[in-house]
């Protein structure tokens, strides 16, 4: 079968997304928009967005909706952001207090015109919601900053429960997948994470059918676990419209659970991995499963 004809093809069946859209998905979506706020659940179509907003939970995405990449693989804007929303921060946290969260997720677009890449909005947001939820934990979903560690350090700095940013794919489709991004740079964020604050967590995840092997995805474990990331997630690419990277293959759930196995072999803390799975997907969970890992091999030990 050709990558037209595989692209042509109707999902299978475990691609089933939940249609929810209940007094919860209606709250969050009222407040969203009264705040002039952004999640990446609706700018890149998340297809959890139903699931994940009927039980109160969403990733913010800050630093606006336009972002100054054109990835492949993703619906979001490109083009040249508008000036920066130095209220942004504070709004994202009332929203954050409003809808009471425990786990509060936030990733923006690029900015690659900004000097720090965004770096001290993010820091400014993580510090917002400290002050309004004291006990929420928040993860940060950061870009690569284009390999800037003073922009790295001040996010670190921030002191985030999970510090997350994406590989997306194997190295051999980096460049095809993404745009600017570079495979080992992002490896070398993680890697320089883990060594400015040893004891938060970090995070990525890779997105599969784009034309990666299987033995290139086992590769790409075994390099995120040299960089000392701590949580992997695995999930299935979705073109979000006919101008982005066709789908080359869909993974059964059997190979997923094959991939999961596989990733905590090799010594991740926790690994999600599923057809539907996003970075964020049931990230609070991600959290206590990989604290109580640690927990566990730290007693052993």
């Amino acid at each position: 079968m050709t990558r037209k004809e595989i692209a042509k093809q109707p999902k299978p069946d475990w691609i089933r997304i939940k249609l929810t859209t209940g007094e919860n998905y209606q709250d969050i979506k009222g407040m969203m928009r009264s705040k002039t706020l952004h999640t990446v659940c609706e700018e890149a179509r998340c297809p959890n967005i139903y699931e994940c907003w009927a039980n109160r939970t969403a990733t913010f995405m800050i630093l606006g909706d336009i972002c100054t990449r054109a990835c492949r693989f993703c619906a979001v804007n490109t083009g040249m952001p508008t000036e920066l929303d130095l209220q942004e921060p504070e709004r994202v946290a009332e929203a954050a207090e409003g809808m009471k969260l425990r786990h509060c997720v936030v990733t923006s677009v690029a900015r690659d015109d900004l000097k720090d890449g965004g770096a001290k909005i993010f820091a400014e947001t993580v510090a917002a919601i400290r002050r309004r939820l004291p006990l929420c934990s928040v993860e940060v979903l950061i870009p690569d900053f284009l390999g800037d560690q003073d922009s790295l350090q001040i996010v670190m700095d921030s002191n985030p429960d999970i510090l997350n940013h994406n590989i997306e794919t194997v190295e051999r489709m980096s460049d095809r997948v993404r745009a600017k991004a570079k495979y080992r740079r992002s490896l070398e964020l993680l890697r320089r994470a883990k060594e400015m604050k040893p004891n938060i967590p970090t995070k990525s995840s890779i997105m599969l059918g784009v034309g990666e092997e299987w033995d290139e995805i086992l590769q790409s474990m075994d390099d995120l676990r040299e960089a000392d990331c701590d949580i992997l997630t695995l999930g299935q690419y979705l073109q979000p419209s006919p101008q982005h990277l066709d789908v080359v293959k869909y993974y059964p759930p059997e190979e997923f659970a094959r991939l999961k196995e596989e990733g905590l072999k090799r010594g991740f803390s926790h690994v999600e991995a599923g057809p539907l799975v996003r970075s964020s997907y049931h990230a609070h969970e991600q959290v206590e499963s990989a604290a109580k890992t640690r927990e566990e091999r730290m007693a052993a030990n």
